[in-house]
């Protein structure tokens, strides 16, 4: 089990590479790219097109676990929920990156932004807005609001967004997602659902002629994983783990 997986319910990591021109969508591409994931990873065997036109390619989601692709219009999506470690996660992205090229004649120069994602799910049955300022805190501008009697929070999602370079090319976001809504806090009547928090290192632009698709991946997954270690797991993550079980 990888490391991340205890300071969770479920854990996904997720890549995405959006293109400034549209993809290829003619059968046979789309059918050539998705069997040259398939012969990677032979237990990816449902297959299927959204209404949208999106192209889905995944494992069976019986058991908590498995991996997922999509191809859509300016976007090539790789995901797997529950991965075993970290590297088997990224060994999936690595070859969604190298087989672009070939079977999507996708360019580092049509490269609108390539990002990289660490999603962490919370289950909890009740109010989440309420439960993220507890355990998060707010900011001292707008603690004193909820001090007043009979007040009750109906939105809170804290989101930071940060550059890591002078060109602004390089940025790394951390967002907590409630999935809270009026109604439910109104009838008291909560359906149990995820609380999830996202960790996501983007690269903006065309790359260099001296850098890669691969090379980006690492960067970006480095900065997440740096970020979770030195600061998101202790005062984020941590925090939300406790005040659920508290519940």
């Amino acid at each position: 089990m990888n490391r991340y997986a205890s300071l969770c319910d479920d854990f996904f990591l997720n890549m995405n590479l959006s293109t400034e021109m549209d993809l290829p969508t003619n059968r046979e591409t789309v059918l050539h790219f998705f069997e040259s994931v398939q012969k990677k990873y032979p237990t990816m065997r449902n297959f299927y097109s959204r209404d949208r036109g999106d192209f889905v390619l995944e494992e069976d989601k019986d058991h908590g676990r498995y991996r997922w692709c999509t191809l859509e219009t300016r976007r090539v999506c790789s995901g797997y929920v529950n991965p075993e470690s970290i590297e088997d996660a990224l060994q999936q992205h690595r070859l969604i990156l190298e087989i672009a090229p070939y079977t999507l004649s996708v360019s580092p120069l049509d490269c609108e932004a390539l990002d990289v994602l660490f999603g962490f799910d919370f289950t909890y049955r009740g109010n989440h807005n309420q439960l993220v300022a507890e355990a998060l805190g707010l900011s001292p501008s707008m603690e004193r609001i909820l001090d007043q009697p009979g007040v009750t929070v109906l939105n809170y999602e804290p989101s930071l967004t940060v550059a890591l370079d002078e060109e602004c090319r390089r940025q790394f976001r951390v967002s907590v997602e409630t999935r809270t809504n009026a109604y439910q806090v109104r009838t008291g009547d909560y359906p149990e659902e995820q609380l999830s928090v996202y960790v996501t290192a983007r690269q903006y632009g065309s790359l260099s002629p001296e850098d890669d698709f691969l090379a980006t991946l690492d960067r970006l997954a480095a900065t997440c994983r740096e970020m979770i270690d030195s600061y998101i797991s202790e005062h984020l993550l941590q925090p939300l783990a406790r005040a659920i079980s508290l519940k």
